[in-house]
């Protein structure tokens, strides 16, 4: 059965982008710091058509990531201010559904990747991600809202969490907003050789159904 999981690098302070995000910093000031081990990775090069990276179990880990995923959704704030930085050939290759409230024609690039625009939900554009996801899984590539509604809805069924050894001090945090009620995750954990730390997260009770 397809699953819903979203892979996300987090600060250890809970920030996965750092303040004032937007076209010309799609990860806020300092937020690429997150991202730093991912860039040296042989599978992450890869996917983004360039060559050599760092191969081993972290570079595994992204590769099996990349292969597992049928379909992508994103909410349309993390599409507003990344779409000019992936330019004319983003990395995605597979279809890419985007949360909004406003209808629009959709966004083709080259390479596979189309942006298509969901204007009746969470539940409606993660029904259309999984149709179009077949046998594979539905990557929730972010932002931080639409991760937070996945959480609170109950249908993220594995967060891939990737703490990074650093501190932002403020931008957007991953947690806020999820709700009172208490949440209990299963855990596993490896360590990667980059110093950050890798953790999969699953809701010990099952998702809802989309």
């Amino acid at each position: 059965m397809e699953r819903l999981f979203s892979d996300i690098s987090m600060s250890l302070d809970g920030f996965i982008a750092g303040p004032f995000a937007g076209p010309e910093h799609p990860l806020g000031i300092g937020g690429d710091r997150l991202h730093q081990w991912v860039y040296q990775l042989e599978s992450w090069r890869r996917q983004h058509g360039l060559s050599g990276g760092v191969p081993g179990p972290e570079s595994d880990a992204m590769r099996e990531s990349f292969e597992r995923t049928g379909a992508y959704l994103m909410g349309h704030g993390m599409y507003r201010v990344s779409s000019q930085s992936w330019g004319t050939h983003p990395p995605f290759s597979k279809p890419v559904f985007v949360l909004s409230h406003t209808p629009r024609e959709p966004d083709v690039r080259t390479g596979g990747t189309t942006f298509m625009f969901v204007t009746d939900g969470l539940r409606g554009a993660l029904a259309r991600a999984k149709d179009a996801a077949g046998l594979r899984d539905v990557c929730l590539a972010g932002g931080a809202d639409i991760i937070q509604q996945a959480i609170g809805a109950g249908v993220l069924d594995e967060l891939r969490l990737h703490i990074v050894p650093v501190l932002l001090g403020s931008g957007t945090r991953l947690f806020d907003r999820i709700g009172a009620e208490y949440i209990e995750w299963e855990t596993s954990r490896v360590n990667g050789a980059s110093g950050t730390v890798h953790l999969t997260l699953r809701p010990t009770a099952p998702a809802r159904s989309a």
